[in-house]
């Protein structure tokens, strides 16, 4: 529900407030976010006048009719949408994860396991690499995502010269790749310039990736960038895939994955569903 918008058509609901002297300074509305009778006061007198809110609530008829043409198709969509990329999540093992000091561990964990349910959610080809996995796993939260997959294991630090991940990235036929790895300034460093000077156009996930220290991270990511990478953060990403609201085979596992890991946003979801007394199923 949003205020009468000109043009806009719907059901109006308008609302009077209580009378009052009239003044010439005009009216400013503090608030309304339902309708009913507001106070409405001047910005000098803090006197409340009459005044008449209009509440415009749109249907999902009416939503579709004033929907736009999409101006793109999945190839020159400029943003990513879940047919024009690939996915890799580069070396979250546990060794790896320990030694990582320009995030919390923690923090880490949590962002990369959004990303990975968000690339299964949208069907989006992802692939997972290790390196000297016999001696420390990936993250079991990301393998819990795609327990079928066996991650590539390597020796050598940058990704893109094990055969194996560049034969992987090609039979995607996606030119846009989206990687997170660990440690910034190694294993995801070497793969995306190495994809970039391919000609490929690399995003990397900055929060759902982390450096030996502060500043070897933040160095990498500026390396990256000057090189043409572009950045992104995990909550972000799960939002430009989903774009529209009103695709919502694709909403409640959204939302799962806000409340589950996206920190302040997900404990208000929760409080707001405490408040509205929303069950499983009508949220």
């Amino acid at each position: 529900m949003i205020s009468r918008a000109t043009g806009l058509s719907g059901n109006v609901h308008r609302c009077q407030s209580p009378s009052a002297p009239t003044l010439d300074s005009p009216p400013v509305v503090r608030s309304f976010f339902t309708p009913s009778a507001q106070a409405v006061f001047t910005p000098l007198s803090r006197k409340v006048v009459p005044v008449t809110i209009e509440f415009y609530t749109d249907t999902r008829e009416q939503n579709e009719k004033n929907m736009k043409t999409p101006k793109y198709t999945s190839a020159n969509d400029p943003l990513l949408n879940p047919e024009n990329h690939a996915v890799l999540v580069i070396d979250h093992q546990y060794l790896q994860l320990l030694t990582v000091r320009s995030h919390d561990g923690a923090t880490v964990v949590n962002n990369v396991t959004a990303l990975a349910k968000a690339a299964k959610l949208f069907n989006i080809p992802t692939l997972i690499t290790t390196a000297f996995a016999e001696r420390q796993a990936v993250v079991k939260e990301i393998q819990d995502v795609f327990p079928e997959q066996k991650p590539i294991d390597r020796t050598i630090s940058n990704s893109w010269e094990d055969q194996r991940v560049v034969d992987w990235v090609k039979s995607t036929g996606r030119k846009k790749l989206v990687i997170a790895g660990l440690w910034t300034e190694i294993c995801l460093t070497f793969l995306v310039l190495s994809a970039l000077a391919e000609g490929y156009e690399v995003y990397i996930v900055t929060d759902a990736s982390g450096g030996a220290t502060p500043e070897t991270h933040d160095m990498a990511v500026q390396r990256m960038i000057l090189a043409g990478a572009k950045p992104l953060t995990v909550i972000a990403y799960v939002s430009e895939l989903q774009r529209d609201w009103g695709r919502e085979a694709t909403v409640p596992q959204v939302i799962d994955i806000f409340e589950r890991h996206d920190g302040g946003f997900g404990q208000g979801l929760r409080w707001e569903w405490q408040l509205l007394a929303l069950k499983e199923g009508t949220r």
